[in-house]
């Protein structure tokens, strides 16, 4: 376990420092929401607006609002005046989530710092890359402030997406856990989409690898109403596939994604059968929980809570991918996959775009293997370490 760092600085913290002498002097849009703070807590809005290395123009928010005030998904904000800079703000998750030539017209740069969570469905990443084509089309520059990934920068695991399957939960190959930090992956995407891009990265000071969120010693922001924890973070890459399914993914209780449960199923049965996988690092506890929103409100769900007890060992996608199958297989006059429209998609299953593919589906229907299912996702993720590899930078 690495040490943690008595001086882990993001690139927020830097952003003085090492703001690109080409844009000395230059009027900056800055993509932001509630987690883009600095070591001391102070919002990027604050330093973007006391900096003497450039003008802050614009605000732009992402998918729950430069506010996080938006609960769910599909859940739109539209743009408004900030009372606080009176800067025009401007939403990426309303009628626009590619900013439009418009909301670029008075700004020579945007500046993003945006909190991932190291989970290709997380929406924010694909923020990024409509700001990325964005700013190719206009000629205008781009610069990353890299935070850390909470999952380290050590593991991949997952499928990764197939053409065809593209959706605002995945527009580019990526596997589900990239183990990447954001400003890695737009050095990816403007190398490989973007050739021409005027952008740079600020990288952070001090972050390493092996590092989770909570070895930084950095606090952790909320970067979405549901992801109030590194707890949470740590389990998403798998319970995030449940949103594509009636079983509960402990939406409208106070441990999201931790938490998953439907009134049909029985809290020792579902965990009974979950222990026959013998998952690496984790253990269910069998619950009733009553969710106060979102699927099943209202009304007992039993269930279970995951309980990560081996950080290094735990395999979320995995884990996500066997309590889809202990439920399918267990209740299979009950349990159902969620029809579109799901994140702007209208004609393929929710399942199969948070999948990047519909092979995970069919080979829950046809009754396969968990074990033998990893075995092609894993083949895949470990192919495209081959293409990560060139973009790391730590």
């Amino acid at each position: 376990m690495p040490t943690p760092p008595k001086n882990l600085l993001t690139g927020l913290d830097l952003i003085e420092k090492r703001w690109p002498k080409d844009l000395l002097h230059a009027r900056v849009g800055l993509v932001v929401h509630p987690a883009s703070v600095n070591s001391r807590l102070v919002h990027a809005i604050n330093v973007c607006m006391r900096s003497k290395k450039f003008e802050l123009a614009a605000l732009f928010g992402p998918q729950h609002g430069i506010l996080g005030q938006t609960q769910d998904n599909m859940v739109e904000w539209e743009g408004f005046r900030d009372p606080a800079t009176g800067l025009p703000v401007f939403s990426l998750y309303g009628k626009a989530r590619k900013p439009r030539p418009e909301m670029l017209a008075t700004i020579d740069a945007l500046v993003i710092d945006l909190q991932d969570v190291g989970s290709r469905y997380y929406t924010f990443i694909w923020t990024m890359d409509l700001c990325m084509q964005a700013c190719h089309d206009a000629r205008k520059t781009i610069v990353i402030l890299d935070r850390p990934n909470p999952l380290a920068g050590h593991i991949t695991e997952g499928p990764v997406l197939e053409p065809g399957f593209e959706s605002f939960v995945g527009l580019r190959p990526l596997p589900v856990r990239h183990g990447m930090t954001i400003g890695e992956i737009s050095a990816y995407f403007s190398d490989t989409f973007y050739p021409g891009l005027d952008h740079y990265i600020i990288p952070m000071q001090g972050w390493k690898r092996k590092m989770r969120f909570d070895q930084t010693l950095l606090p952790w922001i909320m970067p979405s109403p549901n992801m109030p924890t590194f707890d949470t973070a740590l389990v998403y890459p798998g319970m995030c596939l449940l949103e594509a399914t009636n079983i509960s993914e402990g939406r409208g209780t106070t441990r999201p994604f931790e938490l998953f449960g439907a009134p049909f199923i029985h809290p020792e049965t579902i965990v009974n059968v979950l222990k026959e996988f013998k998952l690496p690092g984790v253990l269910f506890r069998p619950l009733s929980f009553q969710p106060t929103f979102q699927k099943h409100a209202g009304r007992l769900c039993g269930g279970a809570q995951i309980h990560v007890t081996d950080r290094e060992r735990f395999k979320p996608f995995k884990t996500g991918v066997a309590v889809l199958k202990a439920v399918h297989d267990t209740y299979p006059r009950d349990f159902t996959w969620n029809q579109p429209p799901y994140e702007y998609e209208e004609s393929k299953l929710p399942i199969d775009i948070l999948a990047g593919t519909d092979r995970l589906r069919k080979d829950i229907e046809e009754g396969k293997g968990l074990h033998g299912m990893e075995k092609w996702w894993k083949a895949e993720a470990k192919a495209f370490e081959k293409i990560r590899k060139k973009y790391l930078l730590y």
